[in-house]
């Protein structure tokens, strides 16, 4: 199992994971990626900016992707609340993560987050930084049990409220 950068061609099965994670967390009564978010559009465009990656077993089969990025987040210039690292200080950001439903509760998301967390400590850069829906309590219970701390209230581009999470290493 590897974690590289998605290309182009991976979208369609990008997409299928991220409509089942759209399918589960409707079934959880979450009313997150309800609207339309994330789509093929969005990841095509992670991917021209080398933000998107995938998690491939050996067999090269695609189970898990996320976006994963070190440049800043607009929606988190404001926030009600603090962050632990401010606005001018460099952190990483994770958005749209999701497992294939049959790999889901194989510590696929933390296997990501290592990863994530690795990258930012060879770029000697000290905080990583998500948000989640407030409904979404299986994320919320994994970033903490990983060490992210609550911090406040973000709002989406398109006005959604999340709750934001960040850990300093």
């Amino acid at each position: 199992m590897k974690i590289q950068l998605s290309k182009v061609e991976n979208i369609p099965n990008i997409m299928e994971i991220i409509d089942d994670a759209k399918a589960y967390l409707a079934s959880q009564n979450i009313d997150q990626w309800q609207n339309g978010y994330p789509n093929a559009e969005q990841i095509e465009n992670d991917i021209e900016k080398g933000e998107s990656y995938v998690v491939i077993t050996d067999e090269n089969q695609i189970i898990a992707t996320a976006m994963f990025t070190t440049n800043k987040e607009s929606t988190y210039k404001v926030i009600d609340g603090t962050w632990f690292v401010n606005e001018d200080e460099n952190y990483g950001v994770i958005h749209r993560m999701a497992i294939k439903k049959e790999y889901r509760k194989f510590g696929l998301a933390t296997f990501l987050f290592d990863e994530f967390h690795l990258q930012l400590f060879e770029k000697n850069i000290k905080s990583l930084k998500i948000d989640t829906h407030e409904d979404n309590k299986g994320m919320q219970s994994l970033i903490k049990k990983l060490g992210y701390q609550y911090c406040g209230i973000i709002y989406t581009s398109y006005g959604d409220k999340r709750l934001a999470f960040e850990k300093v290493f």
